[in-house]
């Protein structure tokens, strides 16, 4: 084994051997490409977006518009038919405002930076809707530095002047509130005081809860209207990619967050045209026009109608609901809802079928409807030993006191005897 100094001897060797071999060549150098000032990186947002850059009294920011025409469909909803709105339609969704025709309505959504990397969340990127006469449009307001908040704020409150109602999702918990907090961090007068501002989420909630696992807005534009986005960002990223722009100005990152924010604004648009007037109109007709023809969506109107005290509407569609496929867990629901609602507005004879249905299969009803049963035959029947044969079935699946204190009462009478009453015959002169 060679030693250490003859190791390095020979590795000597090779080295310049192979230094003798390319001396010779010369080196080709590539230069490194001179860095692009900021400045003009930052004019890609406008040749990508046909934006312009606006001048306030409190500095500059960035706008764009995008139009979507009325022959255009998003999904199954057609864009032409928002202008067609009534101005009333809004009261289903406690909107007490007197009727405001659409293109008074605008349709804001914000994009933020979170809690991540600032003093307090930033919204970046403010898109504001509003249906017009040829279709719908979408202005959006950026700041590309956040020096730019408030020429971007001021430009909101202007642009909102022309607008009487705000239509949000989830916007009364988290938009508008950001919002006026921005305000009031910047000193400037925040214009949502004067506006009326309906929250679409809980309408929304009320209708499709009890059908879909979630309501969130990309749900519903999914199951709902039947649209899937081409080229969407995930929300939870939007922050991440923002922060990549500030740092790098590259504009060609921020396409994904400016059609993310246009297609929610759209797609809030076209569910407003669907939820107040499912709770509105509740004829046949006028619900599938909605495209409200699923037993869960039905049932969620029903319950809606009968905790606003309109029972026979609710009724009809506690009914109709039946007839629409409605899953186990909530069908034996439905039938004891409509006996009680029958017995309530018809009599106990026409809930007798349902509380029978209701008695003779294993359910969580099971029990009151064989009560009720009980009761409709001691009070109304006088059919004491079957009110006593119901009372027992109940207190076999279950023991109460009331059923104690029913069966005690049926056995003492039945154990009484019999009198027949005498009829007077009164002779006729």
């Amino acid at each position: 084994m060679l030693d250490p100094g003859e190791q390095l001897r020979r590795l000597r060797q090779r080295i310049a051997a192979i230094d003798a071999r390319y001396a010779g060549v010369s080196r080709i150098r590539v230069p490194r490409p001179a860095p692009v000032p900021l400045l003009s990186v930052r004019c890609l947002i406008e040749q990508w977006s046909e934006g312009r850059v606006v001048t306030n009294q409190f500095g500059e920011h960035f706008q764009t518009e995008r139009e979507f025409p009325s022959h255009k469909q998003h999904g199954s909803a057609d864009i032409g038919a928002l202008a067609e709105l009534p101005g009333d339609l809004l009261g289903t969704l406690g909107d007490e405002s007197p009727g405001v025709p659409p293109s008074r309505w605008a349709f804001p959504d914000t994009e933020t930076t979170g809690l991540l990397g600032t003093p307090g969340p930033y919204a970046f990127l403010i898109g504001v809707g509003h249906i017009t006469a040829s279709g719908f449009s979408v202005r959006q307001f950026f700041l590309r530095e956040y020096e730019e908040e408030r020429s971007v704020l001021a430009a909101l409150e202007q642009h909102l002047s022309g607008f009487d109602t705000l239509i949000t999702y989830n916007g009364k918990s988290y938009d508008q509130p950001l919002l006026e907090g921005r305000y009031r961090v910047a000193r400037l007068q925040s214009p949502f005081s004067r506006l009326r501002h309906v929250d679409l989420l809980h309408g929304a909630r009320r209708l499709w809860k009890l059908r879909l696992e979630s309501c969130r807005l990309i749900q519903l534009e999914q199951d709902v209207l039947g649209f899937y986005r081409e080229g969407d960002l995930p929300g939870e990223l939007i922050p991440y990619v923002y922060f990549e722009y500030l740092r790098s100005h590259e504009a060609r990152r921020l396409v994904p967050i400016f059609h993310h924010n246009a297609m929610d604004i759209v797609t809030l648009a076209c569910l407003t045209a669907i939820v107040p007037t499912a709770f509105r109109s509740t004829d046949p007709e006028s619900l599938s026009r909605t495209g409200v023809r699923h037993g869960e969506d039905l049932l969620s109107i029903a319950r809606w109608l009968l905790r606003a005290g309109q029972e026979r509407q609710a009724l009809e569609l506690f009914r109709r609901s039946l007839t629409a496929d409605l899953p186990d867990k909530l069908l034996f629901r439905v039938l004891w809802d409509i006996a009680l609602l029958e017995k309530r507005l018809e009599g106990s004879c026409a809930a007798l079928t349902k509380f029978t249905e209701l008695a003779e299969c294993r359910n969580e009803f099971r029990v009151r409807a064989l009560e009720e049963l009980a009761k409709h035959h001691e009070r109304k029947e006088g059919d004491f030993e079957l009110a006593l044969n119901f009372t027992v079935q109940a207190m076999r699946f279950s023991e109460s006191s009331s059923l104690s204190r029913r069966k005690d009462r049926l056995e003492k009478r039945l154990a009484k005897p019999r009198v027949r009453g005498v009829r007077k015959r009164v002779k006729q002169t």
